[in-house]
């Protein structure tokens, strides 16, 4: 039986007793347990596609760029960019944000799939595209670990997604579905997610990366109505066309297509600023909003707060496209006869 909220209970049933068993139900849902059980079958399936590693290959890295250009013997499937920035030198590990695997913008702790030519991308190179939209992306998953453990245990945030980064806007989002439409966060709320940012930017913890089977990603989402509800759609996209990119960072996990920066220490000064409700099809979620700096990035108290300003105003990214309970139920029947 799948959970949903009481207000789609009464839209779609006749029968009072069913709907307040699925009331219940979803109020005995908390994030953290949400989240222990996703991390859970993260942890699983990682350590499953790693025992399919019968035989280690190796493979010829060619790296290019400081302090000397050399070539890399490394385990297929196995080794990372971060592993090869392990053998060049600290400095080049510290720095970098994002890898270039021939030619491909390639995580840092995504597997190496074959023989390949290598770079490394940091903040300060001259054409930072790249590696500021990863950052930009990265801080809205940070976003949405902060918002699943920042509120109390009765208070059963669904976080939806967030839209394409796009520095101009000043800001970085997150959607999320707290069942209060009408609440309001004081400054001091939004100082606490401030500092639960500085808290999991100063963890310095890895962004994981993991493409699972479909099927797995709608049962780690089957908590979720706004995520399991993507499933379908984005994996159907994906390279193999039914598989989900999920990061993991901490026990917080999400689905994106990436990439994502090597770790949250290279966030620096981050500032969680406004809240704004934003309609959708099924009915009101609330944009949460901030602005950050990549770490070594020095600003002044006041010019930070020109951006801080700034990124109060309502992002107009994309309004996320709620699928209808119709075509969640559907979506899942599909999923549920491939199996």
């Amino acid at each position: 039986m799948q959970p949903f909220h009481y207000r789609a209970c009464l839209n779609i049933s006749r029968n009072v007793e069913t709907c307040t068993k699925r009331f219940f139900h979803r109020q005995r849902l908390t994030n953290a347990a949400v989240q222990k059980k996703r991390s859970e079958l993260f942890s699983k399936e990682l350590k499953r596609q790693a025992a399919l590693i019968t035989d280690v290959e190796k493979i010829e890295v060619k790296y290019t760029g400081q302090p000397d250009d050399c070539t890399l013997i490394m385990n297929k499937n196995m080794s990372t960019p971060f592993n090869c920035a392990q053998h060049i030198g600290q400095a080049i590990m510290d720095r970098s944000v994002l890898a270039e695997v021939n030619g491909q913008v390639w995580d840092m702790h995504r597997p190496l799939e074959e023989d390949c030519t290598l770079s490394f991308l940091h903040f300060r190179q001259p054409d930072p595209y790249y590696v500021n939209r990863a950052f930009w992306r990265s801080a809205s998953i940070m976003l949405g670990g902060v918002l699943e453990t920042s509120f109390k245990d009765d208070i059963y945030v669904e976080l939806c997604s967030f839209p394409s980064p796009n520095v101009r806007t000043g800001s970085f989002v997150y959607d999320a579905d707290l069942k209060m439409p009408s609440w309001e966060p004081r400054k001091e709320e939004l100082r606490t997610m401030s500092g639960a940012m500085v808290k999991l930017s100063l963890s310095a913890l890895p962004f994981e990366r993991l493409e699972v089977d479909a099927k797995l990603a709608f049962e780690m989402f089957s908590d979720n109505q706004y995520k399991r509800a993507q499933v379908p759609n984005i994996a159907a996209q994906g390279e193999k066309g039914n598989s989900v990119v999920l990061y993991r960072v901490g026990d917080f996990v999400d689905m994106s297509r990436g990439p994502l920066i090597s770790n949250t220490c290279h966030m620096g000064k981050v500032s969680i600023v406004s809240v704004h409700p934003i309609k959708v099809d099924s009915g009101e979620l609330l944009r949460f909003q901030g602005v950050a700096l990549p770490k070594g990035f020095m600003m002044n108290h006041f010019s930070f707060g020109i951006l801080e300003k700034r990124a109060e105003q309502l992002n107009t990214g994309r309004v996320p496209s709620i699928p209808t309970l119709g075509n969640i139920r559907g979506k899942q029947q599909e999923l549920s006869a491939a199996k």
